[in-house]
C-alpha cells in the first residue's frame, strides 16, 4: 500500500528524520546525519528485487565512488516493508550487498518511516543533501534508467559536482522511475 499522504519533499527543505537509528547490513545501527561527510550526503531508496535497482547498479556503485571523491556521504534505504519476509529480508539485503561490492550503509527502513518523510515512491531514488542537511536535488541517477549506453546527462553527478563547487544545482528535480516502493 502507498502512503496517500507521502508528499515529496520540495528541494531546499530540511533533511527529515536524520537522527532515526536504523539497522545496517553491518549490524550496526546507523542514521542518515551520521552518514554526511564534509559536503553533505546522497540519500538513495533502493532495495535487492526492482529491475531497475539491478538494471542501474554499476551506476550506483559509480555515483557512490564520485560521492565518496567529493566527500559526500552515501546510505542507501530498503523501504519495502511489504516485501520484508520475501525477497527484501535483512538476510537477502546482506547477500544482495555483499555480491555487490556495497562499501557504504545499506540500511532497513522498518514500517518505510523514512519514505514516508522523504514522499519516496520509487526505487531508485536519490536526495542529496548539502553539509546543512538542505536538500539540494532530488530524483533519477540520470537522465535514461533503462539504457546505459544512451545516457545524456548523469543528473546526480552533475549535482554533486555543482554542490561541491558551490554553484546553483542546475537540475534540481527528475523524475525517477523504477519499482514502487512496497509498504505494508
Amino acid at each position: 500500500m502507498v502512503c496517500a499522504t507521502a508528499q515529496s519533499l520540495a528541494v531546499g527543505s530540511d533533511l527529515p528524520m536524520g537522527d532515526v537509528k536504523m539497522k545496517d547490513i553491518s549490524g550496526k545501527e546507523v542514521s542518515i546525519k551520521e552518514s554526511i561527510q564534509q559536503n553533505g550526503v546522497l540519500v538513495m531508496f533502493s532495495c535487492n528485487t526492482c529491475p531497475y535497482v539491478i538494471k542501474n547498479q554499476q551506476r550506483t556503485l559509480d555515483l557512490a565512488a564520485y560521492a565518496k571523491l567529493n566527500n559526500i556521504g552515501i546510505i542507501l534505504l530498503n523501504s519495502n516493508e511489504g516485501t520484508r519476509n520475501d525477497d527484501d529480508s535483512y538476510a537477502d539485503m546482506q547477500r544482495y550487498a555483499k555480491t555487490q561490492g556495497y562499501q557504504f550503509p545499506y540500511v532497513v527502513d522498518k514500517d518505510s518511516k523514512i519514505a514516508n518523510a522523504f514522499g519516496a515512491t520509487r526505487t531508485p531514488e536519490l536526495f542529496l543533501f548539502d553539509a546543512n542537511g538542505k536538500l539540494q536535488y532530488k530524483g533519477a541517477i540520470d537522465d535514461n534508467p533503462n539504457d546505459a549506453g544512451n545516457v545524456k546527462r548523469v543528473h546526480a553527478k552533475e549535482a554533486i559536482a555543482e554542490l561541491v563547487a558551490r554553484k546553483n544545482i542546475s537540475v534540481k528535480e527528475s523524475r525517477s522511475v523504477g519499482c514502487s516502493i512496497k509498504r505494508n
